[in-house]
């Protein structure tokens, strides 16, 4: 059996820490830290719209150009350290960021071999796939998930470098295993393991105690400083799938069971992780501290991939703008209720008027503090949020009826800024195409071409309930509660998959006695009634809760709660990062037997 391999990671998103990419080359420097590959995911759904919008002003542009200026500043290293980086930092345009870097390396007086893997893009094909919006009609962007086999082959036939455009954010760690050992596509549990390994590290320092609910544990114990950044992650990959997740020695942050499962359980759905090129059963993982900054990750299984690629589209929807007002002291109720009833008007009643804006949405309102000590603290603010395909409805069309009520409305008018032009959004929606309608391509470094066969799929469709409640783990006897934060012993993440957002809750593995009766209190308590009550915004929509015992806990899907996607929904928390610790925050009854 091959040694394992160790894969860093130097990018979450696009904007993320510039230095990364030399940090991480650089702390392969000391004995046994050295790096055989270096990955970066620069790619969201919002990502891929924004690139594309970056199309229309120039052609030539529409990939992550964080990435280039990266590279210039360390792809030397890289190459003088023998480490191979693969990137999807190629967004909509994965030839455009090969030819760029050819150029920045030549500058550089380099000369690596750079290869770029295409065929994702599949805009040309909406009509015959159906993917025609009836309201928005053709996509912005479309984009395929396509697995990792095309980079595997890249870097097989002697890639340095190799940039991708949309492929599954594993895909950029599977790719470098298939071809360091030789797996096939029916390797399902090494491919399963190998997924569970990029989702992991694909995020960034997520995986080292960033975003991170326990954080004030990490930093009683000293894992983070102040103005010390955090270390990205590693993980030393096995040839049968199983890893430890860990990063260079001296960087801030840490690694723990904790902080692996945060993770493990971000932006996930069912408890079947479905990727190009196999499904992974989130359910079969094991979790275990294996040294300071080392958690081990055995037990991964998987099975056939599914039949249908995941496609990310992206329409152009119209414009949107808002106004925040700010509401202070006494009387906060009758304030709001008096400016939404003047804006309302002005903007005219709905259906009746041409010049109102198609949808206009108002936040939620709450009560200021009593007595406070602060201005700030004694105000609150309301935000009103409009959207329409036409620029000047919610231009002018909004923000001059709010400036003219300046002097004749509620006692303290303000607003936290002078509303402008509005901006265009867009509208992200997921589809499902048949394989058969991409050509998965690889562009080697020598210019030639190879379209990558499709594996072979699972017969039948992936079951969605399965994982579904009822909890494995037996109810909890009758017992006394007290009515505390649901945080008191959970951790949480949370995050945004299109118009869905997931919450995921677990025990903390602090070593407590009873470790094992919290678990069973928490996959009980969890319920889709449960969570209506915890979060009153999602009272009418369709909710699932997954178990995940050997995590130690659930993970809720909530679909819908925003909207049409990142950059159409009104939410103040478009991408529901903060969902978990406002559920956290909230005061539930817990059996004394677990305290």
């Amino acid at each position: 059996m091959s040694d394992p391999i160790r894969i860093g990671n130097c990018s979450g998103f696009y904007g993320d820490r510039l230095s990364a990419f030399r940090e991480m080359l650089e702390g392969g420097r000391e004995e046994g830290q050295s790096l055989d590959y270096l990955t970066g995911d620069y790619l969201a759904e919002l990502t891929m719209l924004i690139l594309g919008k970056d199309t229309f002003k120039d052609p030539s542009l529409g990939y992550a150009r964080t990435f280039a200026k990266q590279a210039e500043d360390a792809l030397g290293l890289a190459l003088e350290q023998g480490v191979k980086v693969v990137v999807n930092a190629g967004g909509v345009n994965p030839r455009g960021l090969a030819d760029k870097l050819r150029e920045v390396a030549t500058g550089l007086g380099l000369d690596p071999r750079i290869a770029h893997v295409e065929g994702d893009d599949i805009r040309g094909q909406v009509a015959d796939l159906g993917l025609l919006h009836e309201t928005y009609g053709n996509p912005l962007t479309a984009n395929a998930y396509l697995g990792a086999f095309g980079i595997a082959s890249a870097l097989t036939h002697g890639a340095d470098l190799v940039v991708t455009g949309r492929v599954t954010d594993a895909s950029v760690v599977v790719g470098p295993a298939i071809a360091h050992f030789g797996w096939t596509p029916e390797s399902y549990d090494a491919l399963a393991g190998a997924v569970v390994a990029g989702h992991i590290i694909e995020c960034g320092t997520q995986a080292t105690g960033g975003n991170f609910s326990g954080f004030l544990d990490l930093i009683e114990a000293g894992a983070i400083k102040d103005g010390e950044p955090l270390g990205f992650p590693i993980a030393e990959l096995a040839e049968d799938g199983s890893m430890v997740i860990t990063k260079h020695a001296g960087t801030g942050g840490a690694v723990t069971v904790d902080t692996v499962t945060a993770q493990l359980v971000y932006e996930i759905q069912t408890t079947k992780y479905l990727n190009p090129d196999v499904t992974v059963d989130l359910t079969s993982l094991r979790l275990e501290q294996d040294g300071d900054d080392r958690v081990s990750v055995t037990g991964v299984t998987g099975s056939a991939p599914p039949e249908q690629l995941k496609v990310c589209l992206n329409y152009f929807a119209g414009f949107r703008n808002s106004a925040e007002f700010v509401v202070t002291g006494l009387n906060a109720d009758a304030k709001v209720e008096w400016i939404k009833a003047q804006v309302e008007a002005a903007l005219g009643p709905e259906g009746t008027d041409a010049a109102r804006p198609a949808k206009v949405d108002w936040s939620g309102v709450r009560t200021v503090q009593p007595d406070a000590d602060t201005e700030e603290g004694a105000s609150m603010l309301l935000r009103v949020t409009a959207f329409d395909p036409d620029a000047d409805k919610v231009g002018k069309g909004l923000t001059a009826p709010i400036i003219e009520l300046a002097l004749g409305s509620y006692p303290g008018f303000s607003v936290t800024r002078m509303p402008g032009p509005g901006t265009a959004y867009g509208v992200y929606s997921p589809a499902y195409i048949p394989r058969s309608s991409v050509a998965h391509t690889v562009v080697h470094h020598d210019g030639t071409t190879e379209v990558i066969a499709d594996p072979v799929t699972a017969d039948a469709p992936i079951d969605p309930t399965e994982g579904l409640r009822p909890s494995p783990f037996p109810a909890p006897t009758d017992t006394l509660t007290r009515r505390i934060p649901l945080g008191t012993f959970v951790h949480g993440r949370s995050g945004d998959k299109g118009g869905d957002a997931n919450i995921g809750l677990w025990v903390k593995n602090d070593g407590h006695p009873k470790y094992a009766e919290r678990v069973t209190w928490l996959t009980k308590f969890m319920s889709r009634r449960r969570v209506r009550e915890l979060v009153p915004e999602a009272k009418d929509l369709d909710i699932e809760v997954y178990v995940l015992p050997n995590l130690g806990g659930v993970n809720v899907v909530i679909y819908g709660l925003l909207d049409e996607g990142v950059a159409a929904t009104a939410r103040f928390d478009p991408q529901a990062k903060g969902l978990a610790e406002w559920v956290r925050s909230r005061l539930v009854n817990i059996e004394g037997n677990v305290l």
